[in-house]
């Protein structure tokens, strides 16, 4: 008996396509609102482990996407700016404030390489402690490079992991939802680049359980061909196995599948074993929520960074910072699950250790952090079609 994927009926305002999104290598998150699937049909796969197909090739276990195995529902919100993130000196009276925010939907990927930006600027010709503001995954990873530089550091934060934004992301390593391209400049595009760059060569390092990094093969499905002009130059040495598999490739019942292998950083372990590392090699760590700049003037370190994300748009008047609202459902873990995909409308699916995750929302401007049922219910429905439509011997 073969199952349809379910049509997904108009998406409500929750449900918004972020025009004039950054290109990717496998044409990844070019419209970032779960807008519905057109792949084709075909038989529901079930089973704990990979089946060979008719033509003697793998067929991955689905996900088992029901809502009885649901366990959470998340809500977080990116730090938007449609021209980028920022890494730059600004003046602050008699101290050096540098900032480090506004990294979109590509917080945990380009932390490191971000964060080390920030310190080039900072650090050299410095001496005596150093403060940073913010315990999100920029803060914790600024305040690491600082330790390593050899400077002493205290960790302001209103919140620590796991109560903080960063806790809430899924965690692949790809830039997505950084910047709008109309807004694309040369300075930018170098400045992405040396973060990624970076960033991709520090995680690597990290492999292993410790830090909760991981290397995933990921999937792209698509009922069109992808587009040449799609490939992201910037990425292309970074998608390693990136190739176009046959149609139907691994049971998915799309016309279009394509491959690539990356990494995924499980923020509960990551953030979690951050916080540890500094408070091991001696940084100091004070809750603190600053209301305006002058009570961070008041801080007796004469350089800080400034990695509040979101909290930058009050704290320094940084209106072009804008919440883009992500929700994720969250099932039971399923360990034979070892591999992600993405559909070209955006939804996606990461498998982790505490849970598989289904997402694809981006809702500009909405602050709101409580989840909607009824998005939590079209990610569900959406996902069981995919799985339903996997072919199977």
């Amino acid at each position: 008996m073969c199952a349809s994927i379910p049509t997904i009926s108009s998406p409500s305002k929750r449900w918004t396509v972020i025009a004039d999104a950054p290109p990717g290598a496998v044409d990844r998150r070019t419209l970032v609102g779960v807008v519905g699937a057109s792949l084709l049909a075909g038989c529901a796969a079930t089973g704990a482990t990979n089946r060979p197909l008719a033509g003697g090739s793998a067929c991955l276990p689905p996900v088992r996407a029901r809502e009885d195995r649901l366990i959470r529902q998340v809500v977080g919100l990116r730090p938007f700016r449609p021209s980028g993130f920022v890494v730059r000196e600004a003046s602050f009276g008699d101290k050096r404030l540098v900032h480090n925010y506004g990294h979109g939907g590509a917080g945990i990927t380009l932390s490191w390489g971000s964060s080390r930006l920030a310190t080039n600027i900072g650090l050299p010709g410095h001496r005596g402690a150093v403060a940073v503001i913010g315990a999100g995954v920029m803060g914790l990873t600024t305040a690491r490079l600082v330790q390593e530089a050899g400077y002493p550091v205290t960790l302001y934060a209103k919140a620590l992991p796991p109560e903080t934004t960063s806790n809430i992301a899924g965690g692949q390593w790809y830039p997505s939802l950084l910047y709008r391209r109309s807004r694309l400049t040369p300075a930018f595009t170098a400045q992405l680049k040396a973060a990624a760059a970076y960033a991709y060569q520090r995680f690597q390092i990290m492999v292993g359980d410790d830090y909760g990094v991981r290397w995933m093969t990921n999937y792209q499905l698509s009922d069109s061909p992808p587009s040449e002009s799609a490939k992201d130059e910037l990425l292309a040495s970074m998608l390693p196995e990136n190739r176009a598999l046959p149609a139907g490739a691994m049971g998915f019942g799309s016309p279009y599948v394509s491959q690539w292998s990356g990494m995924l950083i499980e923020p509960p372990r990551f953030l979690r074993a951050m916080l540890r590392d500094i408070r091991v090699a001696g940084g100091e760590v004070e809750i603190r929520d600053f209301a305006d700049p002058s009570q961070i003037a008041d801080l007796p370190e004469r350089l800080i960074f400034n990695c509040t994300g979101l909290g930058a748009r009050d704290l320094f008047g940084d209106t072009e910072l804008q919440p883009m609202r992500g929700q994720l459902a969250v099932l039971m873990p399923q360990p034979e699950v070892d591999y992600a995909y993405e559909t070209a409308g955006g939804a996606y699916m990461f498998s982790r250790s505490d849970g598989v995750l289904l997402g694809g929302t981006a809702d500009l401007g909405d602050w709101s952090l409580d989840p909607d049922p009824e998005t939590t219910r079209r990610l569900i429905r959406l996902h069981a079609g995919i799985a339903n439509a996997m072919r199977c011997a």
